[in-house]
């Protein structure tokens, strides 16, 4: 007779502190088995890269050195899961599966709607948590801010360590993995929750306090900013924890503090509100929110590919550009205010889909989280009709954000000879300059790829009489119905001062 055994099966939640799944798992008397799976249909993804699955893996092995002391640990494998729950079912009886619901792409919708069917077949029970303060279902936005408030401010799932009851897996052997996901790249944030909470206390206790001067430097933002969006997004800390502990040192720090952690902390509601918009709206993975733009007139020329190609790579010729993008292919983060201008240079100066450069960006973004980044590539991409028409100018971007050309250096050390006049736009030099500056455009770096002006000029003109049709402005009422309050349009958030 086979034994009777609980599942929990870890996807974006790899942590073990507040964890409904596992508080509610070891709440059972029945012995419960800890798994992961690298997911070949993951794996194939053109949203995911070898960056995303070491940060995983490294998650992973974090988890079970906390664990080894339980002498458990988290079983990972690499198979279709319904083969592999097929295979633990082989051994075990499995009575019931916890994990979070997956605010995810189509192809893991469609992978939790067959692993439903299996376990109603197998007449397995399977209880999914919500994610943060997401609404699975959820057709509006009535109370939503008050809801998302009462979620933050609940106390944390914290499972009972003490009753646990491990479960060894036999004849276990753990699959071979990439060695791109298993080995060290220092060029990288690890995952793991150890690495999560040592970012939480230098934030709340020195680097939080520039916050809002360097949230939109590409460098100073790499200091200032909490650099927890990895670890929130793969779920090495969960985002009530964050938010309490941001409660917490408002309520206490002293001046210089509340401004910037009023600020931090409206954007864990912001996380959220992107996540629930998705999660209500997960065509928009594909189509636009607002339907009329579906067909709006971007390129279908061949040359469309080269040019991606030359964006995926740093070599437009436009500094600002080019050092964001050669940042984010190196490290995997670039902060807000520079992932903003990218997608408005790509759709709107080049005029290319966002689909196009969402795949581009998801595969760089170490903290790709699916139900952020569709609803942000289209706000920036200006095809919801109910935003502000963010045109980003590069030129006005680096100069304002990288006054002395300090990142810019970094990124394109091409450039480093040149003053800093020149540096945001070295085709400004006058030849007798550039033979002084020993600076050859075009042989030393890249001649731009476009004139700035012009396709902002043809950028504007174009977003602006699409934004005027009748089909995109019929379409709005239905957008605000569904995702915006409308008795708190602003959905600020409240602070005691």
């Amino acid at each position: 007779m086979k034994n009777k055994i609980n599942i929990v099966w870890f996807k974006r939640d790899l942590r073990l502190s507040d964890h409904p799944p596992l508080k509610h798992a070891f709440a059972s008397s029945l012995p419960t088995l800890l798994i992961y799976n690298f997911e070949p249909i993951l794996l194939q993804d053109p949203h995911y890269s070898a960056r995303h699955w070491r940060f995983v893996y490294q998650s992973i092995k974090d988890m079970n050195n906390q664990l080894a002391r339980f002498n458990t640990k988290v079983y990972y494998f690499n198979c279709d899961m319904q083969m592999l729950l097929n295979n633990i079912s082989e051994q075990f009886d499995i009575d019931t599966i916890f994990s979070h619901q997956e605010i995810g792409l189509e192809i893991t919708f469609k992978r939790d709607i067959a692993i439903k069917k299996w376990c109603n077949k197998q007449q397995i029970k399977w209880y999914e948590f919500p994610t943060g303060a997401v609404i699975r279902g959820s057709k509006n936005r009535d109370d939503w801010a008050n809801k998302w408030h009462k979620t933050m401010q609940s106390e944390l799932a914290v499972p009972n360590w003490h009753a646990v009851n491990s479960l060894p897996l036999q004849h276990y052997q753990a699959p071979l993995l990439p060695l791109e996901f298993t080995q060290i790249n220092d060029n990288f944030q690890i995952g793991g929750a150890k690495h999560a909470r040592n970012l939480l206390h230098s934030f709340f206790n020195e680097r939080g306090k520039g916050y809002q001067k360097g949230i939109s430097s590409p460098s100073l933002s790499q200091v200032h900013c909490s650099r927890l969006s990895p670890h929130l997004a793969w779920g090495n800390i969960s985002i009530k924890q964050v938010y309490q502990q941001a409660i917490e040192h408002y309520q206490t720090k002293k001046s210089g503090w509340r401004r910037p952690l009023s600020a931090f902390i409206s954007r864990l509601h912001w996380h959220c509100h992107f996540m629930q918009k998705f999660e209500s709206e997960c065509s928009m993975q594909f189509s636009p929110l607002n339907s009329a733009y579906q067909h709006f007139p971007y390129r279908q020329d061949k040359q469309v590919e080269l040019d991606l190609q030359r964006f995926a790579n740093g070599q437009t010729g436009i500094p600002i550009i080019d050092a964001c993008m050669r940042c984010l292919k190196h490290t995997g983060y670039i902060n807000f205010r520079m992932r903003a201008m990218l997608v408005s240079f790509v759709t709107h100066h080049l005029n290319i889909s966002w689909q196009q450069v969402s795949l581009i960006l998801a595969r760089y973004f170490l903290d790709f989280e699916p139900g952020i980044h569709y609803p942000q590539i289209q706000m920036q991409a200006s095809v919801t009709g109910i935003n502000t028409i963010r045109h980003y100018n590069p030129i006005k971007q680096s100069q304002d954000q990288d006054t002395q050309g300090l990142f810019i250096k970094t990124w394109c050390r091409e450039l480093t000879k040149l003053p800093v006049e020149y540096l945001h736009q070295p085709w400004q030099q006058t030849p007798m300059e550039a033979l002084f500056n020993d600076f050859k455009l075009g042989e030393d770096y890249p001649l731009p790829m476009i004139d700035l002006t012009q396709a902002s000029k043809k950028a504007k003109q174009r977003l602006w009489q699409y934004r005027e049709r009748p089909d995109v402005i019929s379409a709005i009422a239905q957008i605000l119905k569904k995702h915006v309050n409308m008795h708190n349009s602003k959905q600020q958030l409240k602070l005691d001062e």
